[in-house]
């Protein structure tokens, strides 16, 4: 039975990406060695890695406009210190829309005073914060552009004078933006990019080296930029996914062709849930993300029935966060609209069975 694949991270990738990578783990470029197990400092994986921070400057549109990418490690966590370890010197703003934005508060309030700008937290994060005012005099301020534990996504970015820096795990890649209104963007590989283990962060290297503090070499973003992001050995087999998703990405047609694809996703699964009685959406209906539906049974006692349908239909992955509860379908780029199909149908057969 096919499965279909709506985890929220580690998630989806491309079937040809899986089998490309299969194939490198045992016999990398022909070389009769694996991937996993050649030098970092080879040709071949040289290669590799300039290759996948070219790939991602070009799909954001962001070649020759003075970013660097960087394929890093620790995930999203680590950025949430080192973003503050390279910019914050006195105050920084932060739009809390979420867990990850709540946790990038507590590890920034290490280095200086956070302004906390917005925040939906009233309303368990259901929404985007809207009508805020950003305060002068920030060192940046910082979004998180979707949130997959509560489902909502911001649509509109705000400007300010501070420099912009945005978490863009879950939705990077997926949609059409002017990312050169950002300073930099960084977002953990295992949302919609690749394996986990791996970490991209785009900068602007003139927004580098204001801070007054002494920053340690794995925390320097300016460190990383000098080695060209092999300042330490580098997760390889995660920069190699990485490459061959982007690549997969930039062959359909690069992010506006997938932003297509997407929309109609996500139209599909939340007609499905406003029109059927049987299920309820979480997120407010203005802020909805189209990477993350989050969405509950609106009588409990179908509980059982609900995920016995989906066990057979060879749905996986669709419970919620312990923080929401009910349900999460997440549609990362490479989840297929066959897959949101084959849900949207198991979701109006629960409708006729309840």
């Amino acid at each position: 039975m096919k499965k279909h694949n709506f985890s929220a991270g580690p998630c989806i990738l491309p079937q040809e990406v899986l089998l490309k990578a299969s194939e490198a783990v045992v016999d990398f470029n022909g070389s009769g060695l694996s991937l996993i197990e050649i030098s970092h400092r080879s040709k071949d994986f040289v290669e590799v890695m300039e290759n996948a921070r070219a790939l991602a400057l070009e799909l954001l549109d962001l070649e020759g406009k003075g970013y660097k990418a960087l394929f890093l490690q620790g995930g999203a966590s680590t950025q949430f210190l080192m973003v503050a370890y390279n910019f914050l010197e006195t105050k920084s703003g932060y739009l809390n829309t979420g867990t990850w934005s709540d946790k990038a508060i507590k590890e920034a309030q290490f280095f200086g005073e956070v302004v906390e700008v917005g925040s939906s937290k009233d309303e368990n994060f259901n929404y985007i914060p809207k009508g805020y005012t950003i305060p002068q005099g920030l060192d940046y301020l910082h979004l998180t552009s979707n949130n997959t534990i509560f489902g909502t996504q911001l649509k509109k970015f705000p400007k300010s004078d501070a420099p912009l820096i945005c978490d863009m795990s879950s939705d990077i890649f997926s949609r059409q933006i002017d990312f050169s209104q950002f300073d930099l963007i960084y977002a953990g590989a295992q949302k919609n990019m690749g394996p986990a283990g791996a970490t991209l962060v785009i900068v602007k290297e003139e927004v580098l080296g204001k801070v007054s503090r002494q920053i340690p070499s794995m925390m320097n973003y300016e460190v990383h930029i000098s080695k060209d992001s092999m300042f330490n050995t580098p997760a390889v087999f995660p920069v190699y996914v990485s490459m061959l998703t982007l690549q997969w990405l930039k062959d359909m047609g690069g992010i506006a062709a997938i932003e297509a694809i997407n929309d109609k996703k996500a139209q599909l699964l939340y007609s499905e849930i406003d029109l059927s009685p049987a299920f309820e959406g979480y997120a407010n209906k203005a802020d909805r993300s189209n990477m993350n539906a989050t969405f509950n049974l609106t009588d409990d006692r179908l509980k059982d029935t609900f995920e016995e349908l989906l066990k057979e239909g060879g749905i996986n992955g669709l419970n919620g966060h312990r923080s929401v509860g009910g349900y999460r379908a997440s549609m990362y780029n490479a989840l297929s609209l066959e897959s949101v199909g084959t849900l949207v149908d198991i979701m109006s057969e629960m409708e006729r069975r309840g």
